[in-house]
């Protein structure tokens, strides 16, 4: 054999050996595709697969999958304040299968772009029963975010209908090494009644691990007014939140104040927020009322919000109160109906506030 025919036969083989390789790649780059398109752990393609364990504890990336392939007929909407729910409350006290989306921290923009995909009529097709109920947290402090910010950025392509961005989820090594592999092998999946719970457990709903995180705000020099807050909060109305109340008359939506501490009121007192606070609570609960499909709550003037050791820390409330919520929502209490009400409401809570002795509180050595 010449020396030229040699030079031929090894670059044949190198050939051979190169493009074996890249099959073998493809080929396994598209079992792994295929394997996740299966299973779909974050429900982006079709509904959940009976038996599997699904892992569920990423609320940006699987939020828009359950709200578009998951069988309900209700959901719960908003932040932190909401993941404490157990929507097999919703089932027995209500009727609703309900889907719990949450976002910690979310803004109205975050709310937004989950009820688009909730109202999305692709999505009806799919699913077997109407939307009932929306179960709303209205949190205040939020209102005055840009009407475009979300809280994080999207993983745009779990969100949108492009299926050719979809390449960042079908061949993501953690979805597959933490979605598919790691439930299986551990042979146990989340439960979908209670996902996204917040991580402390009892002991934590103490008054001493409250005050012992937290940090009192300066006093500010800069006296914020309702001037300063109404034009965001409305737009924020208008833009991300009463579009889905107008178009959708058949469901029905309960907006709930959640019961923040009472530390949350001496922090708005410290950031010279507080008035501005009240005028924001009125006119949001003035422009809600308008519509005949929504059922208003206001829990921030319970007897419990003075004690903290129904708190983690001055916002977030152990989950008993949560179903006290859930409650609520079926008997009325709690429940404002005209904006005379919801200005009583709001004085009770000022009453609350400026009679509680916040300097002995902050004054002990905890």
């Amino acid at each position: 054999m010449t020396a030229n025919n040699e030079t031929k036969e090894k670059q044949n083989k190198y050939r051979r050996l190169v493009i074996a390789l890249i099959t073998m790649v493809v080929a396994a780059l598209v079992m792994v595709a295929a394997l996740v398109v299966y299973v779909d752990p974050f429900f982006h393609y079709h509904t959940p697969l009976k038996g599997f364990p699904y892992l569920v504890d990423n609320q940006l990336s699987q939020n828009p999958g359950m709200a578009q392939n998951i069988d309900y007929n209700g959901c719960i909407i908003g932040s932190s304040m909401t993941v404490n729910f157990d929507t097999d409350d919703f089932k027995e006290l209500l009727g609703y299968d309900t889907a719990k989306l949450s976002y910690s921290g979310a803004y109205p923009k975050d709310d937004y772009n989950i009820l688009s995909i909730v109202f999305d009529d692709k999505n009806h097709a799919r699913q077997t029963q109407p939307m009932g109920a929306v179960f709303f947290a209205m949190d205040i402090p939020t209102m005055t975010a840009d009407t475009e910010e979300t809280k994080y950025p999207l993983p745009e392509h779990l969100y949108d209908d492009n299926i050719f961005n979809d390449v960042k989820y079908v061949l993501n090594k953690d979805v597959l090494f933490q979605y598919i592999l790691r439930p299986v092998i551990q042979g146990k999946g989340s439960d979908l009644s209670e996902i996204y719970a917040s991580w402390w457990t009892p002991e934590f709903y103490n008054i001493q691990y409250v005050m012992h995180t937290y940090e009192e705000p300066p006093k500010s020099d800069q006296v914020i007014t309702a001037e300063d807050v109404i034009p965001t909060t409305k737009a924020n109305l208008d833009e991300n939140i009463l579009p889905f109340v107008k178009e959708h008359p058949e469901t029905q939506f309960y907006f709930f104040f959640p019961p923040y501490s009472i530390l949350y009121w001496h922090n708005l007192q410290q950031e010279n927020f507080y008035e501005a606070a009240f005028a924001q609570y009125q006119f949001v609960a003035d422009e809600l009322l308008k519509y005949d499909n929504v059922h208003l709550f206001y829990f921030q003037n319970m007897d419990e919000v003075t004690d903290l050791n129904n708190y983690a820390d001055y916002s977030h409330y152990k989950p008993e109160i949560n179903r006290y919520m859930v409650e609520c929502f079926a008997d009325g209490t709690h429940q404002v109906h005209s904006s005379d009400q919801m200005a009583d409401e709001l004085t009770k809570m000022r009453e609350m506030v400026e009679n509680f002795d916040f300097e002995d509180l902050l004054g002990r050595d905890w």
